[in-house]
C-alpha cells in the first residue's frame, strides 16, 4: 500500500478538532489532580493517622487500577449504583485524569517535601511561625520547584492516557482518528498523522517545560 499524502489534508481540521479536546480534558484534568495530589500528598507527610491512611488508600487503589478501568467505571458503573447521576463522557473523562493524576501526583508531592532538608523547617519555626506557616511558606516554595519536572512529565502521560478514553467514545484525537478511518479504511495514513501531532504537543510542551526550569532555577 502506497502513502497517499492526500487523504492525509482534508481530515486536518478534525484531527485538530480532537487535539483541542484531548488538551482540555489534559489541562483540567491535571489542574484538578494538582489540587488532589496536593492534599494527599500533604496528608501522607504531615497528616494525623486518619487522614494519612486516607491518602494511602485512595493513592494505592488509583495506582493499582488501570485508566481504562477507571474511567469505564466512572462512566457505566456509578449511573447504574446511582441513576440519578447522569455524567457525560467529557466530564468522566476530565475526572478520570483528576484522580488518576492526582495519585502520582501525591506520591511526587509527598517526596519533594521529605526531599527537603529539616533545618529549613527547624529555621522557620524558629523564627515564630506555626507549622502550618512553615509547610506553606517555607516546605512548599521550595518543594514546589522539586516538582516541576515531574508534574510536567505526568502532564505528558496524561495527555497520551486520554487517548485511552476512546472505550467511551470521548472526543479525542484517537477518537477522531479512528473515525475518519472507519470512513476512508486509510489507517496507515491517518494513524500516521494522529501520532505526529501527539508528537508535535508533548515536543512543545517539552520545550516550555525545559524554559520554566531553567527560569526556575530548580534547587
Amino acid at each position: 500500500m502506497e502513502f497517499d499524502w492526500s487523504v492525509i489534508w482534508p481530515a486536518i481540521p478534525i484531527l485538530l478538532e480532537g487535539a483541542k479536546m484531548t488538551l482540555w480534558i489534559s489541562i483540567l484534568g491535571l489542574a484538578g489532580g494538582i489540587v488532589i495530589g496536593l492534599m494527599a500528598g500533604l496528608a501522607r507527610s504531615y497528616g494525623g493517622w486518619i487522614s494519612n491512611h486516607i491518602a494511602l488508600v485512595f493513592i494505592e487503589v488509583i495506582r493499582g487500577t488501570p485508566i481504562v478501568v477507571q474511567v469505564m467505571y466512572i462512566y457505566f458503573a456509578l449511573p447504574m449504583a446511582f441513576p440519578d447521576i447522569r455524567i457525560d463522557t467529557f466530564t468522566a473523562a476530565v475526572i478520570t485524569i483528576m484522580i488518576n493524576s492526582g495519585a502520582y501526583i501525591a506520591e511526587i508531592t509527598r517526596g519533594s517535601v521529605l526531599s527537603i532538608h529539616k533545618g529549613f523547617s527547624e529555621a522557620g519555626l524558629a523564627l515564630g511561625l506555626s507549622r502550618r506557616e512553615t509547610i506553606r511558606h517555607v516546605i512548599m516554595p521550595l518543594a514546589l520547584r522539586r516538582m516541576l519536572p515531574a508534574l510536567g512529565n505526568q502532564l505528558i502521560i496524561s495527555i497520551k492516557d486520554t487517548s485511552l478514553f476512546i472505550v467511551i467514545g470521548a472526543a479525542e484525537l484517537t477518537r477522531s482518528g479512528q473515525e475518519i478511518i472507519a470512513g476512508n479504511f486509510r489507517a496507515l495514513e491517518i494513524w500516521t498523522a494522529v501520532g505526529v501531532i501527539y508528537l508535535i504537543i508533548t515536543q512543545i510542551l517539552n520545550i516550555v517545560l525545559r524554559i520554566l526550569e531553567r527560569r526556575m532555577k530548580i534547587l
